[in-house]
């Protein structure tokens, strides 16, 4: 009888976060397949208990430990032992000591790993069959912060950690039995980077719900308020998250207002930084924090944006919103990944002047509702053609060469 061991950087439950509702899903998709017993980190003491709560009847066992390791001990661990920072900031002796029990109790038959910070709970010496869902290439993020940081303090860190985290995905790639990204054009990065071919590295892109992201679903919805509503969500202690709402609503947000002087920008998401806080000093801009459930704000949005300067893979954000039926305006990093026709199902901004492409084609949206409304059907559209988590999915089964 199979048995899989699922390894994941975060408990799955609550899937509310990009990275949490991939792992998710994976998870229920493994369940279909064989008995699954979990081993994860949880970044705090609640985040354990409503994981093992939701989890513990649905797993063959679950084993969650909180990670307490901060950045700067992270970072002086790493430089002592040679190894990638992100490593060290999820590195746990419990859960390892957790983990080998488990596998040397001999039912484990295949691993699935998720994110590369939890390769280092994969066993020496192991017969079944493995499978690394790296998501994105995490190394060629930081390589891209250590372009921005040239001048700042940072940079050494983020210059070290690309190199250090890089030779680390190889590394792991190569003892593998495949390597998965969320996109074609990250699994095409890895392969360049790492001399693999695609008979070992794979894409299997992220799903949608469209079922619960359904404009006509039963939700509380938000009250009619004066002027137009441009909504962007995420979680909002992540940099490139930080960056985005920063350059919109300094840069972009003022060029839409001079055409429609009412409209508002609002910042959805957990864990708004002092730094996103600010930004409600700005005409127009409010921050919400954490909200029970960000599909009131999608509906009520005239547009929703996705101004993301750095972004690696595909965006959860831009999904969720295209299901909702919303026009989205993106960058080109945005964007990357998704399958869908840029103008009619997705405008994407791409230019030189991108501040001002960006704001102008919002003007567009907001003058012509109609126009607006064509383009969020025919975003939904191409969810529920292309974007079901089963279809996404579908490929665990033969990668694990297990029936489905």
């Amino acid at each position: 009888m199979p048995e899989i061991l699922f390894l994941v950087h975060r408990a799955p439950w609550p899937p509310d976060r990009g990275d949490r509702i991939r792992s998710w899903h994976m998870f229920e998709a493994l369940a279909k397949l064989a008995p699954v017993h979990v081993a994860a980190l949880a970044d705090n003491a609640a985040d354990m208990a409503i994981a093992h709560d939701k989890m513990t009847p649905l797993c063959e066992s679950l084993a969650i430990e909180v990670r307490r390791v901060s950045r700067p001990i992270a970072l002086a661990q790493a430089v002592l032992r040679g190894e990638p920072v992100s490593n060290r900031l999820f590195g746990n002796a419990a859960l390892a000591r957790r983990v080998d029990a488990l596998v040397r109790g001999g039912t484990i038959s295949h691993i699935v790993g998720f994110s590369g910070q939890m390769a280092q709970y994969l066993p020496d010496h192991f017969s079944g069959r493995v499978l690394m869902d790296f998501v994105d290439v995490d190394s060629a993020k930081f390589a891209s912060y250590a372009e921005q940081d040239k001048r700042q303090p940072l940079h050494w860190v983020h210059a070290r950690e690309a190199k250090r985290l890089g030779d680390y995905e190889a590394a792991v790639a190569a003892r593998v039995d495949a390597s998965l990204f969320v996109s074609e054009a990250e699994a095409a990065l890895f392969r360049d980077r790492s001399g693999l071919g695609s008979d070992r590295v794979h894409a299997v892109g992220n799903g949608i719900d469209t079922a619960h992201f359904d404009p006509s679903a039963d939700f509380v919805r938000l009250k009619k308020r004066k002027g137009r509503l441009l909504v962007f969500t995420g979680q909002m202690d992540y940099r490139p998250n930080i960056d985005a709402v920063r350059w919109f609503a300094q840069d972009v947000l003022p060029l839409v207002r001079r055409g429609f002087p009412a409209t508002r920008f609002a910042i959805v998401g957990r864990a708004p930084t002092a730094e996103v806080l600010a930004l409600q000093d700005l005409p127009g801009v409010e921050v919400t924090g954490e909200v029970p459930d960000v599909r009131p704000w999608l509906a009520a949005a005239d547009a929703v944006v996705a101004p993301l300067l750095l972004a690696r893979g595909v965006q959860n954000k831009l999904l969720e919103a295209m299901a909702m039926a919303r026009p989205v305006v993106a960058t080109p990093a945005a964007a990357e990944g998704i399958d869908a026709e840029h103008g009619s199902q997705l405008m994407v901004a791409d230019s030189a002047d991108l501040g001002a492409f960006f704001a102008r084609e919002l003007a567009i949206l907001l003058a012509n509702p109609d126009t607006a409304a064509a383009m969020g059907q025919a975003a939904r559209a191409r969810m529920i053609a292309r974007y079901g988590w089963d279809a996404r999915l579908a490929p665990l089964g033969e990668l694990l060469g297990l029936p489905a």
